[in-house]
């Protein structure tokens, strides 16, 4: 039995007024409530970015209980729908950003091309040994001092992506500093005296996401990640930073440019 969608978004007179679901037709009462909520989405009556009422509104809007709302609200979580962030509440998922990747990849200027607003925050930044590994992406020795960062990407406040980089010291030694004032690794950069830099090796892979990343990420844990691994260079050909980023797959569309 379909319901006044438009009651989800607002309150008459602030008075809550108990909506109908179908009772003894073999459907469960959280499978209509999510059904109901995707409805409304895929109509664009709750549109990306827009807030649901909260678990106890909803429950006295549908007459159940709240353990009724959250499995509603976590089937729509999972299908990457709705995004559930603690202390904040229910939120639409926005659509995909378009993210391109190429020889020229910015992520500040990609976001703010497409009309968004586009935030970082550095989670932490430690001064360690280059392992074999990181020693010859950057073709350094194995060993030498290099600076791991971890940081973590926003779209309109939304978390898309989280990622590590190491850069080799004692060259980016002011580069935490920069992290933490821009909150850009394009700026950091340029603070640095590496006032432009390409990319010189991509590569795309995928996994699910552990509790961790869903925490950074507000997902449900099991949604897909897209893993971009990636060399940027100066531009004299120099390695200066390896880079892994997670992306929530619901929230950027990586696109490979020819």
């Amino acid at each position: 039995m379909p319901v006044d969608s438009s009651a989800l978004i607002e309150e008459d007179d602030g008075r809550v007024t108990a909506l109908p679901l179908a009772r003894g037709q073999g459907v469960a009462a959280w499978r209509q409530i999510a059904d109901e909520i995707e409805a409304d989405i895929a109509a664009g009556r709750l549109a990306p970015g827009a807030q649901l009422p909260t678990e106890a509104k909803l429950a006295a809007r549908f007459a159940v209980n709240r353990h009724t709302v959250r499995r509603a609200i976590a089937v729509l979580a999972a299908k990457g729908l709705l995004r559930a962030t603690q202390g904040r509440g229910t939120f639409v998922e926005a659509k995909p950003l378009a993210y391109p990747i190429g020889r020229r990849t910015r992520f500040t200027e990609i976001v703010t091309r497409e009309g968004h607003e586009a935030g970082g925050e550095l989670i932490s930044a430690v001064e360690t040994a280059a392992d074999e590994h990181v020693a010859s992406i950057l073709r350094i020795a194995v060993g030498a001092p290099v600076l791991e960062t971890e940081m973590r990407r926003f779209v309109d406040g939304t978390p898309v992506s989280f990622g590590t980089s190491f850069f080799p010291l004692p060259r980016f030694a002011g580069m935490a500093a920069a992290l933490r004032d821009t909150g850009s690794i394009t700026r950091a950069l340029a603070a640095c005296g590496v006032p432009d830099y390409m990319r010189a090796e991509t590569r795309i892979s995928a996994r699910l996401a552990t509790v961790e990343d869903a925490a950074r990420l507000d997902l449900s844990p099991g949604r897909i990640l897209l893993v971009v691994d990636g060399v940027n260079v100066d531009a004299a050909g120099v390695p200066i930073q390896a880079t892994r980023a997670f992306f929530a797959a619901d929230r950027v569309e990586l696109r490979v440019a020819g």
